[in-house]
């Protein structure tokens, strides 16, 4: 058997590698358009702060241990161009020689990742002025920041807030604008306040509820921008972190249906309308456990995984991608946030009834020094009680509390199975009744029926 894998991280090199493992008679020919295979994305902006020393660390394999460990044919700066169905061939184009050639197979796993979206400002074409979604990118930002005195961002999302973390420990001064009233949309009021004034302490500036209207340059360059509130603000370089949107273009021109957000849309074996050709990762759709439909929900741990199945299929395996639920955690400078599932006005919108609650609590017992203050709310059916969503903040600890709180939600627990859950203690670990225990505790005195 052929495979030819379109994109060459997470998201094809799980699918490639879990294929090679389960059949290694399978030859595999993997065209990467960028300059480097198999990066930790997320770790770029850990690599913008410092705190990643050197970009090559955040390359797990180059092409040549590609084939020298794994026995896979990797090719970077080659962009697919067309897919041609009917006689199962790409059309690739080495962008370094200008070479175009074609390649057959027999199967084909689409993993085109997304682009950022860049929105139509007038103006914003100019130099200066980046997005962050390759190691190419993290270079050129760095490098900026390094001889810049001012940054812009453009999004106050966890991309964005760890940007500016990342930016502002090179001595720069920030400026995120955020056209919602708030940063984090998705997470509580209490959260994004929270992390408002993590920012503000670290001399972070703040321009919410207004968007940016015009870019201006300066002899070619990016200078500053006007808002739409009337303000103008100057600097040295525009970060646009406004979100992504799949890279869904060559599916679509090769007559592949195409699901929510303008995804690919898989099934649970992440085949597309083609029974050829699989997708996975940030081009493909992902099914929602809580939601119960398709949705699109771009990160690593989701490309990684559906890899591993769309691979496994191919292989001849049987194996089944069960569902994503929101997980997501950040660090914003010395605060912690995670979440998972839905929030309210989400979970009315997929028809439940939702309600929720918010305790605080410290994350040791109260006479052991060294525990911090977490901050825990969650989201259930006022109905039964099932569990929702949650979302919290306070120090590392409340990344593993939310890993429990991701099991109980994907596995249909309520907040009573939950607050009776049997979890460690010790005074130096966790108190003895935990947040979570707390806020179930709580979440079921607003279930219907309860008798206290």
């Amino acid at each position: 058997m052929k495979l030819v894998v379109i994109g060459g991280n997470a998201a094809g090199l799980s699918a490639a590698s879990k294929a090679k493992r389960s059949n290694p008679d399978i030859k595999i020919n993997v065209y990467e358009r960028t300059g480097y295979t198999s990066y930790g994305a997320c770790g770029m902006p850990y690599f913008i702060g410092g705190k990643v020393e050197k970009a090559e660390n955040l390359i797990s394999l180059s092409p040549e241990a590609l084939i020298n460990k794994r026995g896979i044919n990797a090719f970077i700066h080659h962009e697919v161009q067309k897919i041609d169905t009917e006689s199962k061939k790409v059309i690739v184009l080495n962008t370094k020689t200008g070479q175009q050639f074609e390649d057959s197979y027999e199967k084909l796993v689409l993993a085109m990742g997304a682009s950022a979206f860049i929105p139509p400002i007038p103006g914003i074409k100019t130099s200066n002025v980046f997005v962050l979604k390759s190691i190419e990118d993290a270079l050129a930002i760095k490098e900026k920041a390094k001889a810049s005195g001012k940054a812009i961002i453009l999004g106050g999302g966890l991309i964005g807030l760890e940007l500016a973390e990342g930016i502002r420990k090179n001595g720069v001064d920030v400026h995120i604008v955020e056209m919602q009233p708030r940063l984090l949309p998705s997470f509580e009021d209490i959260y994004a306040e929270q992390v408002s004034g993590v920012l503000k302490d670290e001399g972070v500036e703040l321009s919410l509820g207004t968007s940016i209207q015009e870019v201006f340059s300066e002899d070619g360059a990016f200078s500053g921008c006007r808002l739409s509130s009337g303000e103008t603000i100057y600097g040295d370089f525009l970060v646009v972190s406004a979100g992504v949107r799949p890279n869904s273009k060559l599916a679509k021109e090769a007559g592949i249906e195409l699901g929510t957000h303008g995804a690919i849309k898989v099934d649970k074996h992440m085949q597309t309308s083609n029974p050829d050709i699989y997708a996975c990762g940030d081009c493909a759709t992902h099914y929602h456990i809580l939601a119960k439909q398709d949705s699109y929900i771009p990160l690593g741990t989701t490309a990684n995984k559906q890899g591993r199945v769309a691979g496994a299929n191919i292989a001849g395996q049987k194996s089944d991608f069960p569902g994503v639920i929101g997980a997501q955690a950040t660090k914003v400078f010395g605060l912690f946030l995670a979440s998972c599932g839905l929030n309210v006005e989400q979970a009315a919108e997929y028809g439940y009834q939702p309600e929720s609650n918010r305790i605080k609590k410290s994350s040791l017992s109260n006479y052991y020094p060294g525990g911090s203050e977490l901050t825990l709310t969650l989201v259930f059916d006022k109905r039964d009680g099932l569990l929702l969503g949650a979302q919290g903040s306070g120090d590392e600890s409340i990344a593993g509390r939310m890993n429990l709180l991701i099991a109980a939600a994907s596995k249909g627990m309520t907040a009573e199975e939950l607050m009776r859950l049997d979890l460690v203690y010790t005074p130096s670990v966790a108190p003895v009744y935990d947040a979570i225990t707390i806020a179930a505790e709580q979440a079921i005195k607003k279930v219907d029926g309860y008798v206290g």
